[in-house]
């Protein structure tokens, strides 16, 4: 008609191809982030390439091998195109959520050890998953690069396996008041008897496996006796008395009978007595306030043998502070309601 408007464009076809791609890139990022990391722990466990069991333990498995998980998740992710920044650093934790999931069913790794591992692959698979965004807007990596960076942590954890891992001490201190006399407390504490598990409250470690408290026997009374706390699975602790001041002071060393637990009751890695943590001694100290109670201190000292001793401490303390806390609360409550 004379005079009137062009007819608009038709609308542009939807480019599904590219969605789609986009979506199937991502998940590839995903798949490839979470068989990496599934590889490299087999590759620990079965020792194809000459390693050991050892190098799970190490900066380069724990720490470098969740940077290259995250650096390979978004570089395939973003082969056909950039994805946004949250992506980043989210899609990476999939790849870890994947891997860790293996592990366990693949019976690699126990709840205990996949709780102390997540958080930190989990930052630093997001470390990766930024430095390839990062990298990808700058210049885009070459394959040969990639596959460079994915052998580091296969080439570095071997070597630092063979490393001797620095020892340090930690201590941790514990303390309860209990509305009773010392006299009392120091019935409750040279010997335990039977702890039923209504006495106990449910605690993360217990829920994550570690064994519960069961009892504390003693040989005889004085420096040199011998008690031996019991634990849930056959787990013990063969305790020297090395102080004896009735109502005052109980301290003996502490040996964990590591030959007769069975396997079954702690990972590798975290079983004491072992290459990477032991518990070294404890020491019970009762004071006894103006008003007739008593403060009751529990310390003890552990022994931590790791190439990230600063993060495992973290574990360790917490875990050793919940069951020093777990037997103190016990003992209060008997104590007044004896």
């Amino acid at each position: 008609m004379p005079g009137s408007p062009p007819a608009p464009p038709p609308p542009l076809p939807i480019d599904t191809r590219t969605q789609w791609d986009s979506k199937r890139t991502m998940l590839e990022g995903i798949v490839l982030g979470a068989v990496y990391g599934i590889f490299f722990r087999l590759e620990a466990h079965f020792a194809w390439g000459g390693s050991n069991s050892a190098m799970v333990m190490t900066i380069a498995f724990l720490f470098l091998g969740p940077i290259v998980i995250g650096i390979l998740t978004i570089r395939r992710a973003e082969a056909i195109g950039p994805v946004s920044v949250w992506k980043w650093i989210f899609l990476p934790w999939i790849s870890v959520g994947l891997m860790l999931a293996a592990m366990c069913v693949l019976l690699l790794e126990g709840a205990i050890c996949v709780l102390m591992a997540a958080p930190v692959a989990l930052v630093c698979a997001s470390i990766g998953g930024v430095i390839a965004g990062l990298w990808g807007r700058l210049r885009k990596p070459s394959s040969r690069t990639l596959t460079c960076i994915a052998a580091l942590p296969f080439l570095l954890a071997p070597a630092e396996a063979h490393l001797i891992a620095p020892p340090s001490t930690r201590t941790v201190a514990s303390e309860i008041l209990i509305h009773a006399p010392a006299a009392i407390v120091w019935q409750n504490i040279e010997r335990v008897p039977a702890i039923s598990p209504s006495e106990l409250t449910s605690t993360w470690p217990q829920r994550i496996g570690f064994p519960r408290p069961i009892e504390a026997t003693l040989s005889y009374e004085g420096v040199g006796g011998i008690r031996h706390a019991s634990f849930e699975r056959g787990l013990m602790f063969v305790e020297t008395v090395t102080a004896w001041k009735p109502e005052h002071r109980l301290a003996f060393g502490i040996r964990a009978d590591s030959a007769h637990i069975p396997t079954a009751t702690l990972d590798e890695h975290v079983t004491i007595g072992g290459r990477y943590f032991d518990v070294l001694d404890g020491e019970y100290r009762l004071e006894t306030l103006p008003s007739g109670d008593t403060l009751l201190h529990l310390t003890s000292h552990q022994r931590l043998s790791t190439d990230f001793n600063a993060y495992a401490g973290l574990w360790t303390d917490a875990i050793m502070q919940n069951l020093q806390t777990s037997i103190l609360q016990v003992i209060q409550h008997r104590c007044e309601h004896a």
